[in-house]
């Protein structure tokens, strides 16, 4: 095939689409390039489906090379290694729009792999990704009901940015990555500096009159091409409803409107194992798999059908009902902060850990070396759906749900010099039923409080969910478990009392209208006002003080004429300190000094040792010193680090001293005034007068 090209203007610049002379043993593979970054995208799938498999096996991989920025990896190996946390983010956002259009009966494996061969340092390779991405699986002739259209877009001041470079998104108020199909909205990706919905659906509006003109270019592009022929049938499920009895469909209908998870799941379980011994045992030649299938999605029907035909949901509540909710701070003795958010059967611990300038986080990314003073991590360990898995390293979603409960706090967190403190928050899932990252903003805003990290307000964040069926839809406040799985949308909103600073959206079906993202942007607010009342009710306002097992940290400034006299030729009086004491010591352009060190005599120390380096004594000043030697006509004090003054005999006292070894003796710590300082330096003190 010969390489066919199609371009659109698309915010700043051409995005071009490429086919034809790359990775031409894909199934689907094209060029996208915006600018001076280029990324190529492959999508390939197995010609069978391996025995067994009840879901879609499809994996997205990303991954920026260092050689597309011009550098050479670090690190021993010198070759790029495991994904980092933006990759997995990357790989995660191009498959969460192109997940749910694929066909339900489609089970072949499906390999989709997006790798940035340039980067102009100015223009995000993500969104190439995913539309990439819509354009090879739809060349691939797969069932698909794409393409999938995307963009980025910016709020500065009051004008809306289409696309735009890493520069102008940190002068930013609002970052919002938009992704629809032909039938209307699929995903949103948002972080704002509290934000009002209304804006937030204008720059949702503005994205959608972008995304138009993706998708028909797209449409366009792949009619020329053409579609490669899908080589394998889609696998049908077993229709098993002739073959059970009403008594156990009633009975599985019942089981789904449990409201306990553990008895929900006992029963389903007991459920299945009844029938796979009434069926498979006779060797019905019904297979295991089938079963479980048809349990679940009769389970499916029966609460969609409660909530759509009987506007109840499974516990009860009103559809834009909160769980209970419990809130709960300092619960561990030792760490710097620490509190536990619980809502309805999903539980949080979050703990927060301060720390210095040494344990900022380097990230190495394409646009080039930068260092994170805010971190939060989370962890969903097994127990916390009863549940036995060996324990890994943090898994995609893991990452996932960190960065985005980072993205809603990130708008509240002080600036470095209003708290010079690496902060970072671990959010220990403890149960789980619906909403765990929801929960972590929740608890995370409470640790941060708890140990005294001054942030402007607290965040809340809930879950909101869909069932849609023809034109009747149903948006759910603050979703459980099994309505996020039997349900159409996962919408976790976040934000202050003042806006939001956070959204992820996710579907199931092929896309939703603006006027329902409205409706739920709205329902949102109120859900979360009531939630900052309870968090304002267990801690209205961060703690004045830090824990006494935090770090410290003393920020003074120097002359800066003295910065190179406390650095030392080749950093060898700085390293020489912090060698010493084990304090952490940071120097800013313009004298500003700052010292930590989790241990106060460390610090006292090295406070000491700077200051005899940078501090000049100063007529007239009383200083606290120590005597170092006595000579017949003085003793020599030392009133800083490394700086000595004489006192004369005849400064020690009111009285007449003949002889100073009777009043004074090394090492004694005494008061004495800087009475002269002559052209060498030398300096001249009394202890008379600075007694009187």
């Amino acid at each position: 095939m010969q390489m066919q090209s199609t371009k659109l203007q698309f915010g700043k610049e051409e995005l071009i689409l490429e086919t034809g002379e790359l990775a031409k043993q894909a199934d689907g593979s094209v060029v996208v390039k915006y600018g001076g970054t280029v990324v190529l995208v492959s999508a390939c799938y197995s010609r069978t489906v391996r025995e067994g498999t009840n879901f879609l096996p499809l994996t997205v991989e990303y991954q920026e090379k260092t050689y597309a920025a011009g550098r050479i990896p670090g690190g021993f190996f010198k070759r790029e290694g495991r994904p980092s946390t933006n990759e997995t983010l990357v790989a995660r956002l191009i498959d969460r729009p192109l997940r749910p259009l694929f066909s339900k009966d489609l089970y072949n494996e499906i390999q989709i792999i997006a790798i940035v061969l340039s980067s102009d340092g100015q223009n995000d390779s993500d969104i190439l990704s995913v539309i990439g991405s819509s354009v090879a699986v739809s060349l691939t002739g797969l069932p698909f009901d794409g393409p999938v259209a995307i963009c980025r877009v910016a709020k500065i001041g009051a004008d809306f940015i289409l696309n735009p470079t890493y520069e102008e998104i940190e002068k930013s108020s609002l970052e919002i990555v938009v992704a629809t199909s032909k039938a209307g909205i699929i995903m949103l990706e948002a972080q704002g500096k509290e934000e009002s919905e209304e804006v937030i659906l204008s720059a949702i509006e503005y994205g959608l009159e972008a995304n138009t003109k993706i998708i028909k270019l797209q449409e366009d592009f792949i009619k020329v091409i053409g579609k490669g022929s899908f080589e394998s049938p889609l696998v049908k499920k077993e229709d098993l409803d002739s073959k059970i009895g009403e008594d156990i469909k009633t009975r599985i209908r019942k089981s789904i409107l449990v409201d306990n998870k553990e008895e929900c799941e006992l029963l389903t379980s007991k459920l299945i194992e009844e029938l796979k011994e009434k069926f498979v045992s006779q060797e019905l030649a019904i297979e295991e798999s089938a079963i479980a299938d048809f349990v679940v999605a009769l389970q499916e029907k029966e609460l969609r059908r409660n909530i759509l035909e009987e506007n109840k949901r499974v516990d009860g509540r009103k559809f834009n009902e909160l769980r209970q909710i419990s809130c709960r701070v300092s619960f561990l003795p030792r760490t710097h902060g620490s509190s536990i958010f619980t809502r309805g059967q999903t539980q949080s611990l979050a703990v927060t850990t301060l720390g210095t300038r040494k344990d900022e986080q380097m990230i190495e990314a394409m646009q080039g070396k930068s260092y994170e003073s805010f971190l939060l991590h989370y962890s969903f360990p097994p127990f916390s759906v009863g549940e036995v898995k060996p324990l890994r390293g943090p898994s995609r979603r893991d990452i996932g749900h960190g960065a985005l409960a980072r993205k809603a706090l990130q708008a509240v967190m002080p600036t470095k010099e209003e708290f010079p403190y690496t902060v970072r928050v671990v959010s220990e899932i403890l149960e789980s039923n619906g909403s765990s990252s929801m929960a972590t903003v929740c608890a995370a805003s409470l640790s941060l409080m708890d140990a005294g990290v001054p942030i402007k307000a607290p965040v809340a964040g809930v879950a909101l969910g869909l069932v849609k069926e023809g034109n009747k839809s149903v948006i759910l406040t603050d979703i459980s478990g099994g309505e996020d799985h039997f349900g159409d949308m996962d919408f976790k909103i976040a934000g202050t009392a003042k806006g939001i600073t956070a959204i992820q959206l996710d579907l199931k079906i092929e896309g939703i209208d603006l006027a329902l993202i409205d409706k739920a942007l709205t329902q949102s607010r109120e859900a979360r006002l009531t939630i900052l009342d309870k968090i304002k009710a267990t801690l209205d306002a961060p703690r004045k003080t830090i824990s006494p097992y935090a770090p410290r940290i003393e920020i003074f400034k120097i002359s800066q004429d003295k910065i190179g006299d406390l650095i030392g030729p080749g950093g060898k009086t700085i390293k020489k300190i912090i060698s010493a004491t084990e304090v952490t010591i940071d120097i800013e352009d313009d004298g500003t000094v700052m010292v930590g060190s989790d241990k106060e005599k460390n610090m006292i120390e090295a406070l000491n040792m700077i200051k005899g380096l940078t501090e000049d004594a100063e007529v007239g000043n009383i200083y606290t010193g120590q005597i170092k030697r006595i000579t017949n006509f003085g003793a020599f004090c030392e009133i800083l680090p490394g700086k000595e003054g004489l006192v004369h005999i005849s400064e020690v006292s009111q009285d007449f001293v003949k002889d100073l070894n009777s009043v004074l003796k090394v090492g004694d710590v005494v008061k004495v005034k800087v009475i002269a300082i002559d052209e060498l330096g030398r300096i001249r003190l009394s202890m008379k007068q600075a007694s009187e």
